[in-house]
């Protein structure tokens, strides 16, 4: 019988998949406080008195600072703690940052305030990956894992396409005066709204979520192997090789999408003289349609290569994906059209999308059980430090320091793309023979137990 029910300790596919679901909204609301700022970039720099490097380190460095440095001790929290628990935290606290940064005045304030944000999100994903783990089988993850990751693009398109329309409504108001708070500027009202949603999904996932039981646990003698860090350390230095490959190759397939999203509005706004509601309407539809189509569609690719002994497959995607993102990513931000230009992102968009579910998965197909939300949380300090840090900071010094010209960066956006596509598939192929060297050992212990 292929249902879940058929393998024993599994809860029912239906409750299951809620999760599921319920993971995702955070993971979709978390993107949405993260990615926001993308569309306010203009009305931050002008009331600010703030460049586009600036803004890159707002939407980047102040962001990772924690949020990296967290990732690794939070993983190993997930890993011995409640997960549940945990996530409605890291729920809570973002998004009261995310209405902090409605508060700033200058540049230190907001950069505060984005630190917050991302001490917050630190807790979501290395738990979120773990508690998906323990939901389904090993063989029926690739999906429900894609499906959260999916959040990322649906998170992203949701803040251009609800920070456009705040931003559209918010500014047509003369003067916007909040009790306690006094004259606030559209773009701050923004931040305001888009931290309210979180506040309402932490209580239904208090109230309707339980910790799921763990699965795949290291047995020693029939009893449950209790690892310390330095032996949990000593498990990841000794696999150096696939872990490092594949996290610094998924990393730089990662940077290609935070360059793409954090300038892409600007390069409308000051090639094509959009306004900001309307690129944040259309780029957000984009993202959050094609995006997750690209999401869903890897994952339903690896679970069937992955049912026919095509472990590769994991990796040979996200190649491929990092292929049509340069194919087609150049051509979207060099032609003097606004349309055709948006006929290019949209598989740009796709292929993006392709590893964001395959690398946690990845993670979690070669790691045991206890291992990995802290393995989930390595991912995340350097899918962060790399990604979020060098994407929109990348674009912007090329601007700023190369071309000197705030309305080239379109041509900024198309040297990142080919420099980063390249090498992300260098790093990628590499990590194959190694990731297939540990397949081979976890399906070898599986076998043996």
């Amino acid at each position: 019988m292929n249902t879940a029910q058929s393998e024993p300790g599994y809860p029912n596919p239906a409750y299951a998949w809620y999760v599921v679901v319920i993971l995702f909204l955070a993971y979709t609301l978390a993107y949405i406080d993260r990615q926001v700022i993308a569309l306010l970039v203009e009305p931050i720099k002008r009331d600010l008195q703030i460049n586009d490097t600036q803004i890159s380190l707002l939407q980047g460095f102040a962001f990772v600072i924690f949020y990296t440095i967290t990732g690794i001790p939070l993983g190993r929290l997930a890993d011995r703690k409640n997960r549940r628990l945990i996530i409605a935290a890291g729920i809570f606290l973002w998004s009261i940052m995310t209405a902090v940064c409605g508060l700033a005045r200058n540049f230190w304030s907001l950069f505060a305030a984005r630190v917050g944000v991302g001490i917050g999100e630190a807790c979501l994903s290395p738990a979120a990956y773990s508690m998906i783990a323990d939901l389904f089988p090993k063989a029926k993850r690739g999906v429900p894992i894609s499906f959260y990751a999916m959040g990322v693009y649906c998170g992203a398109g949701m803040a251009f396409i609800v920070g456009g329309f705040v931003i559209e409504l918010v500014s047509r108001a003369e003067e916007i005066v909040l009790p306690l708070i006094g004259v606030v500027h559209p773009w701050q009202m923004t931040f305001f709204i888009v931290g309210i949603p979180g506040l309402i999904l932490v209580a239904i996932m208090l109230l309707t979520v339980k910790e799921p039981p763990r699965h795949e646990l290291v047995m020693t003698g029939g009893v449950v192997q209790q690892l310390s860090f330095r032996d949990s350390a000593g498990y990841f230095f000794s696999r150096w090789r696939t872990y490092g490959l594949a996290y610094l190759g998924y990393s730089l397939k990662a940077t290609l999408s935070y360059g793409y999203f954090a300038w892409i509005p600007s390069m409308y706004i000051r090639t094509f003289g959009w306004s900001a509601g309307k690129i944040g309407l259309v780029f957000g539809l984009i993202v959050a349609v094609l995006g997750t189509l690209g999401i869903l569609l890897g994952g339903i690719l690896v679970d069937r290569m992955v049912a026919r002994g095509r472990y590769d497959s994991y990796l040979k995607i996200s190649v491929y994906g990092a292929i049509g993102a340069m194919l087609f990513g150049i051509p979207a931000v060099l032609v003097p059209n606004p349309y055709l230009s948006l006929l290019f992102l949209c598989p740009t968009i796709a292929c993006l999308g392709t590893s964001v579910g395959l690398a946690p998965g990845a993670i979690n197909f070669i790691t045991p059980n206890e291992l990995r939300g802290l393995a989930i949380g390595a991912y995340v300090f350097v899918v962060a430090l790399i990604s979020i840090s060098c994407g929109p900071t990348s674009v912007a010094l090329i601007t700023d320091y190369v071309y000197r010209d705030p309305n080239a960066i379109r041509y900024s956006l198309a040297i990142f793309t080919l420099g980063f596509g390249i090498i992300a598939c260098c790093v990628l192929l590499l990590g194959i023979k190694p990731f297939l060297g540990s397949v081979d050992e976890m399906l070898a212990k599986e076998t043996r137990t």
